[in-house]
């Protein structure tokens, strides 16, 4: 049997960062993983999938990516190669090919019992570093047709991947446009399903979005927007990084619907909300140059103007004359790929840190539940926190207090 201070649970982004900060501040830890480190970029990813983000931006701060241009957006392999390097660099004391099955609180005795595939091992702290990304998400409303190949965007890997026949690409977020976009130029007739989305441009003036996002405050944004909880966003860095724009992938060929409401008999049915989620989409993406102008205006930064930025194409046919209903024989459809996000699984997890819908309880990542701790959920303390630079600075706020706890644990009276 194991004894040990602090477990964490994954070895993605968020468990190495969480190993470096303990390693740096010399709490005794162990992290462990079920496959391989940073397992989620190498095998829940598609073929020709980069980073959404520079490599000057999406890194941790000790370390460049391994020569890439600061500006280019790394591929998923080189992502992974780049976690396993980190590691290596402090040492991570990182096991793989070690599932964690169960951690139960030591009634009286303080810590927990961990139960894994490889025997047993006691811990005082566990920090869940499994992130948000864990149980692919399809619809109940899913038509039941043996003959449609029906996959998650998690278990898409590219075009050949697919049989011969259009594809229905459901969920309009980063995953479902790129998606759709290489479907489309591979030569398959493709349907886009477009929801509420939020927009930012790829870059403007000059500067990437997240140069942007930076010096206007919002990645420090500690909550979302009322009303914007569900609301995915639009941005790619494939082809060298471009601006999403659904006007342009209309005029490309792709076929943009609404929202799916439903299938019945082998129709699909969409809500006639396509123009009003594209326009709302339009407005974030107007606000945020607003608020970049002002910017510039207010420091008097020499960054070159770009008024063909608010330009937009004439609105596609798909927007004015939305198509509500398609069948998916007659259209020619044979897949459907669903960009329908992930949920959670914590079961795991048996202490009292979740509320009545199984969601984490924390603050800033420190659970309801003493001595256990949670890393790597989208909002944990801020808009950053599911980024590999957003997580690093949440791993370091939670190593701290581990410290802290620490302290009082082991004071002796003199």
């Amino acid at each position: 049997m194991t004894n040990i201070d602090t477990l964490i649970v994954g070895a993605g982004q968020a468990g190495i960062a969480m190993s470096e900060h303990l390693t740096r501040l010399e709490v005794p830890h162990l992290v462990l993983e079920k496959n391989r480190i940073a397992e989620a970029w190498r095998s829940v990813r598609w073929d020709s999938l980069v980073a959404n983000g520079p490599a000057w931006h999406d890194r941790f701060p000790g370390m460049t990516f391994p020569g890439a241009d600061a500006d280019s957006f790394v591929p998923k392999d080189k992502v992974a190669d780049y976690f396993v390097s980190y590691a290596e660099k402090f040492n991570a004391p990182i096991r793989t090919g070690v599932e964690v099955l169960s951690v139960v609180r030591n009634e009286g005795a303080g810590g927990f019992t961990v139960t894994t595939s490889d025997g047993i091992i006691q811990a005082q702290r566990v920090v869940s570093s499994t992130g948000p990304f864990q149980i692919p998400v399809i619809p109940a409303a899913a038509p039941q047709d043996p003959e449609l190949l029906q996959i998650h965007s998690a278990h898409y890997r590219n075009p050949e991947q697919l049989p011969e026949g259009g594809v229905l690409v459901i969920g309009a977020g980063s995953s479902g446009v790129q998606i759709a976009d290489e479907l489309q130029r591979s030569g398959k007739k493709v349907y886009l399903s477009v929801g509420p989305h939020d927009r930012p441009p790829r870059s403007y003036r000059d500067r990437d979005f997240v140069w942007w996002l930076g010096v206007l405050g919002l990645w420090d944004a500690a909550a979302n927007e009322p009303g914007k909880e569900h609301v995915t966003i639009a941005v790619s860095g494939a082809h060298g990084g471009q601006t999403i724009d659904f006007r342009q992938l209309a005029q490309q060929g792709l076929n943009l619907v609404g929202r799916t409401e439903s299938f019945d008999n082998g129709v699909a049915c969409f809500r006639n909300d396509l123009a009003d989620n594209i326009k709302a989409g339009d407005a974030n993406y107007l606000s945020l140059l607003d608020r970049a102008d002002a910017y510039v205006s207010r420091h008097g930064l020499d960054l070159p103007e770009e008024p063909q930025a608010r330009e937009f194409l004439a609105d596609p046919e798909c927007m004015t004359r939305p198509t509500l209903e398609l069948d998916l024989k007659q259209a020619g459809i044979t897949a459907i790929i669903w960009a329908t996000g992930y949920a959670t699984d914590y079961s795991w997890l048996q202490v009292d840190a979740f509320d009545d819908k199984g969601q984490p309880k924390h603050h800033r990542g420190v659970s309801s539940e003493p001595g256990v701790y949670f890393l790597g959920l989208p909002w944990l303390s801020r808009r950053g926190s599911t980024f590999i630079w957003g997580v690093w600075h949440d791993a370091k706020y939670i190593a701290d207090q581990i410290v802290i706890q620490r302290q009082y644990q082991y004071y002796r009276h003199s």
